[in-house]
């Protein structure tokens, strides 16, 4: 069997601990990441990993040798991409970001560096939360957020500003909003990653910080879009997604004078990991693309 696959399944395993997430990940199947573990511990003529019919962990002897694994496996990645065409980029890319940057924003220039090069596979994960990049064997993240996890290295590639905003039927229904202090008043939709509990905002030197009250909370951003579209009450929206709406006239911007925080967009990635020629060129071209307005 292919060693440099082996110790690819064995490396993901060993942060996975899961030979079942290890096959989703790697496209393969669940038995067939057994028989790579099995492979590697007979190379090594070492037991890898202590399992069991509910748990899977790495054994004292797989804890020793793993980081040596790693280097030997970037050494053999960066082995066979010196025999390759040096201007030629391959291999595949896994990417985690949210699903409303991932569908409204990420696929565009994604797309675009595909179409450049044509060996290059990308994987996309899509999860609103805070991914472990190196448990989810993630070779890159694009977050939205105002400090990064100082356990990664983050470049800043755009700012995201946001917008209040609820839709006509449900501004017709309701009392007035005309400063900040009556948002309290009203039923807001809560964004459980990005002030969840207190929508913070500022006018030139002067800051607001609003409890509001949320009877529909939820971790992903276009479900809260469209709870707002269907007047389920108002909503702190990233512009990328509510700009098109504002516009169209489906949602209204309340309070435009008052801005609410900004966030910083990431590329986010993993010291652990060394960064491929690939992986870095899509890093430069995303924050290339994203200096330019976009939305």
């Amino acid at each position: 069997m292919d060693r440099v696959t082996a110790a690819r399944v064995f490396v993901d395993v060993a942060y996975s601990l899961s030979f079942t997430a290890t096959a989703s990940r790697l496209d393969m199947s669940r038995a067939m990441v057994t028989r790579y573990i099995e492979a590697m511990e007979d190379w090594l003529q070492i037991r890898l990993f202590n399992r069991t019919t509910r748990k899977v962990s790495l054994s004292t002897a797989g804890q020793a040798c793993l980081k040596e694994v790693e280097a030997w496996l970037q050494q053999a990645e960066k082995i066979a991409l010196q025999a390759t065409d040096n201007d030629e980029l391959a291999g595949t890319i896994r990417i985690a970001t949210s699903m409303s940057f991932g569908f409204s924003q990420l696929m565009k220039p994604i797309a675009a560096f595909m179409s450049l090069h044509p060996k290059v596979q990308i994987d996309i994960d899509l999860n609103d939360g805070v991914t472990g990049l190196t448990e989810q064997s993630i070779d890159l993240a694009i977050r939205l957020a105002s400090k990064p996890d100082p356990s990664l290295i983050g470049k800043p590639i755009s700012v995201c500003e946001s917008v209040i905003v609820a839709s006509p039927s449900y501004i017709s229904q309701n009392a007035a909003i005309n400063h900040p202090s009556d948002l309290a008043l009203h039923a807001c939709l809560g964004y459980k990653n990005f002030e969840r509990h207190i929508w913070h905002l500022s006018q030139n030197d002067l800051f607001e910080s609003v409890p509001i009250k949320c009877r529909l909370t939820a971790n992903e951003a276009t479900t809260l879009l469209h709870a707002a579209l269907n007047g389920t009450g108002i909503s702190l929206q990233p512009t990328y997604l509510a700009n098109a709406y504002i516009n169209s006239g489906q949602l209204i911007h309340i309070l435009p004078e008052w801005k609410p925080n900004d966030l910083q967009v990431y590329v986010l990635y993993s010291s652990r990991k060394h960064l491929s020629p690939t992986v870095r060129s899509l890093i430069d071209y995303l924050d290339t693309y994203f200096q330019l307005p976009q939305w």
